[in-house]
């Protein structure tokens, strides 16, 4: 399949008021993505969420107008995580969920994420199709054929009894002291509710979004906020959503971070041992090369995907497995959700906590994380880095300096004007050496 022009590993993301994050191009693609999703001899519908920046407002009418162009009804959720859209979509039998978010960047960039009409993220095939129908020009429907626009109030309670669905009807958090950050984003109204019907004493922070400071020194990106405010209150853990609540990190009650790749093992391990697992465990290619070591201890099969959940999501269906992730906190758990979803992973997470008896730290200790060292490279363009011949040289003398006590990865990021650069092995102090180093080649060729 050709390049596509505006899709990245997640959606369409870029700085507001920059091509493509402008009114005019919203616009364009809400009729692009109507046209896409639009089925003959039906009433179609797209339900539209967003976080809570500022620009989500102007993004949310100039979707609504698109796809009211083409003929399909909106049904318009306000700020919501991305997740709640994924869940809603399906249980409103739309055709689509819209999410307006850049998730953990800061408040002026902004983005587009879809949802199928199964709650999951869009294969390759329909992001074309999208980018097909964007180069055409846009024809209004007939007056009569016009979408409907319509607010759906209860999204939020709708949502929040969903997650709490997801673990049994016996689970309670009653003697667990949690801080919760929310990053002054998505989740700021609906986690806490989560969290404290379930019993749990709650301290939150982040939770306070004013349009601007979405992310900003809080949430799962900045997690010195939560680990001061653990160790203040004496809490037993703190939970670290993103700004759209897809991804979730943790602080346990030492403060000493728990990252998506410890959180991947602690599901998989709890799950083996109480026969809940189905199968092995998806992690991607930055996935830190011990999970995998520890699962093979484990007896677990273990396969890495590209990166995004989305593609975590591909190899679990390919292989009806339940559980994978990421590094970065995307955890995908199959019989829970149908994409990544903070609070949803966090409550996994607890479960294991409360059936082991143990707390975060002593669950972890089965696997030991290699040093991993990653440099982002910011570049004027995205490229491939290996279609230069001066990096492919490097890489290759970087991995046989290496041989098999480590690995090298470089990548595009699919988000952002970065390259990233990703070195790993048992030698702290020879990682960062060949993670800069390469680095420095990466920049040297920076067109």
């Amino acid at each position: 399949m050709s390049e596509r022009k505006y899709f990245g590993t997640d959606g369409i993301r870029g700085h507001v008021g920059e091509g493509p994050i402008t009114p005019e191009f919203m616009l364009h693609l809400g009729w692009a993505a109507g046209q896409a999703f639009k089925k003959d001899g039906q009433r179609n519908s797209v339900l539209i969420g967003k976080d809570t920046r500022l620009s989500g407002y102007i993004f949310e009418s100039a979707l609504e107008a698109g796809l009211s162009a083409a003929g399909v009804d909106v049904k318009l959720l306000g700020p919501m995580p991305t997740p709640a859209i994924a869940y809603l979509t399906r249980t409103f039998r739309a055709s689509a969920g819209i999410v307006i978010s850049a998730s953990h960047n800061p408040h002026h960039d902004n983005g587009i994420k879809f949802f199928s009409a199964a709650g999951t993220k869009l294969d390759d095939a329909l992001e074309a199709e999208i980018e097909r129908w964007l180069d055409q020009p846009i024809k209004v429907c007939e007056p009569n054929e016009l979408g409907k626009a319509t607010r759906i109030d209860d999204a939020p309670g709708r949502y929040v009894e969903f997650c709490k669905s997801t673990v049994p009807n016996e689970f309670t958090l009653d003697g667990l002291h949690i801080v919760l950050d929310c990053a002054h984003g998505a989740t700021y109204h609906v986690a806490p509710k989560v969290f404290r019907e379930l019993g749990a004493k709650i301290t939150v922070i982040g939770a306070e979004p004013d349009g601007l400071n979405i992310n900003l020194n809080v949430g799962s990106t900045h997690l010195d906020a939560l680990k001061q405010t653990v160790a203040e209150k004496k809490a037993d853990l703190g939970i670290a959503f993103d700004g759209d609540g897809d991804r979730v990190l943790m602080v346990d009650r030492d403060g000493s971070e728990v990252d998506g790749d410890e959180l991947l093992y602690i599901l998989a391990y709890q799950r083996q041992a109480e026969g809940r697992l189905k199968g092995g465990v998806v992690g991607t290619l930055m996935t830190n090369l011990g999970v995998e070591l520890a699962l093979r201890e484990l007896g677990i099969q273990f396969e890495r995907a590209k990166v995004g959940d989305r593609y975590v999501m591909e190899r679990l269906l390919a292989n009806n497995w339940v559980v994978g992730g990421e590094g970065s906190g995307h955890m995908v758990i199959r019989d829970c959700t149908s994409t990544g979803d903070g609070i949803v992973s966090a409550l996994q997470v607890l479960l294991a906590v409360r059936h082991s008896g143990k707390t975060l730290s002593e669950l972890r200790q089965g696997m030991s994380k290699l040093p991993q060292k990653m440099v982002n490279v910011r570049v004027a363009q995205r490229f491939d880095p290996f279609s230069r011949a001066d990096i492919v040289e490097a890489v290759r003398q970087a991995e046989a300096g290496l041989g098999d006590a480590g690995r090298i990865l470089l990548r595009a990021s699919g988000t952002e004007p970065l390259i990233r650069v990703m070195a790993e092995g048992r030698d702290a102090a020879e990682i960062t050496r060949v993670a800069e180093e390469l680095a420095r080649v990466v920049e040297r060729s920076n067109p």
